[in-house]
């Protein structure tokens, strides 16, 4: 055999390596209970945005038996107080619950992310400025200031995406700080300084990118806390307003009779609580599929 056969058909046998991100998905596949989650997740999405195209019932309409009718064949979860098919509202409420934790996560992200990357990554007392501006906003109580943000001006929907996600960002900024500064000293990060690249160039291509595993696992943990945050402020009577509704609406009006009509806030809270626990097992899992030691072992 030649040497070059040989040297070829050793280049055949040598097993092919597999990317960072292709292992995160195979561990993800083997966590079940993240699986699951997803699964859930996506079916409990797909019901809320697309279910209400298929039921006979509308949003708006009222039996013509006015008053709470608890479930039976034509309402599956009962009714509300005013003759309202509870299934139906908790699919619309649906709607408004998981926009308003993506949207709010999404601008939370936003913010968080630029920001700590262009303090870890400028340093010096731009740095030390910058985190003890996030120390005093720590200081000051969230929900105390979404609620500020929502009397002053106004109890508009769009507007409960900024300001949930204006006093979401501090952890996020923090963690991508810390990425940063460790990506800060890898050598890839100080070959592109030397070949002259540009501030934003290095930051959008080449920071950013490698700190995605973090950013991904925080935002699937931050959309149930902002969930959370949402149905309190419906709960209080600031976040939402009627004729729409969410699931933290409908528990406020469930929790009101709950002793005579317990369906109207036993079934709510449980969408909720499913939601909120499924994102925190995908979360978990994504934290553990993207851990960067469990790829090397």
């Amino acid at each position: 055999m030649t040497p070059e056969l040989s040297a070829e058909r050793d280049l055949e046998n040598v097993e092919q390596g597999a990317s960072l991100w292709h292992d995160a998905w195979y561990r993800l596949a083997k966590n079940k209970m993240a699986v699951v989650a997803a699964i859930i997740l996506t079916v409990l999405t797909l019901a809320s945005f697309l279910g209400p195209l298929f039921l006979r019932q509308s949003y708006y309409a009222q039996d013509l038996q006015l008053g709470a009718i608890s479930p039976n064949a034509h309402h599956w979860l009962g009714t509300d107080t005013l003759g309202r098919d509870l299934f139906v509202r908790i699919l619309y409420g649906g709607r408004v619950s998981l926009a308003v934790g993506l949207c709010a996560t999404a601008v939370a992200l936003t913010i968080g992310v630029l920001y700590g990357t262009i303090s870890g990554f400028i340093g010096g007392r731009v740095d030390a400025v910058m985190m003890r501006a996030v120390d005093i906003i720590y200081a000051l109580p969230f929900t105390v200031f979404v609620i500020l943000l929502m009397v002053f001006f106004g109890r508009k929907f769009v507007l409960l995406f900024i300001a949930i996600g204006a006093v979401q960002w501090l952890t996020m900024a923090r963690i991508v700080r810390g990425q940063v500064l460790t990506l800060r000293r890898q050598e890839f990060i100080e070959a592109a300084e030397a070949l002259g690249l540009s501030k934003l160039r290095i930051i959008f291509r080449h920071m950013i990118p490698n700190a995605l595993g973090p950013i991904i696992v925080y935002a699937t943990l931050t959309i149930p806390s902002v969930m959370l945050l949402e149905a309190f402020l419906s709960f209080l009577g600031l976040g939402v307003q009627p004729p729409m509704s969410s699931w933290g609406m409908l528990i406020k009006e469930g929790a009101n009779s709950m002793e005579e009509f317990p369906w109207l806030l036993l079934y709510p809270g449980l969408a909720l609580a499913i939601t909120l626990f499924a994102l925190n097992f995908l979360g978990d899992g994504l934290r553990d599929a993207l851990d960067v030691r469990a790829s090397k072992e």
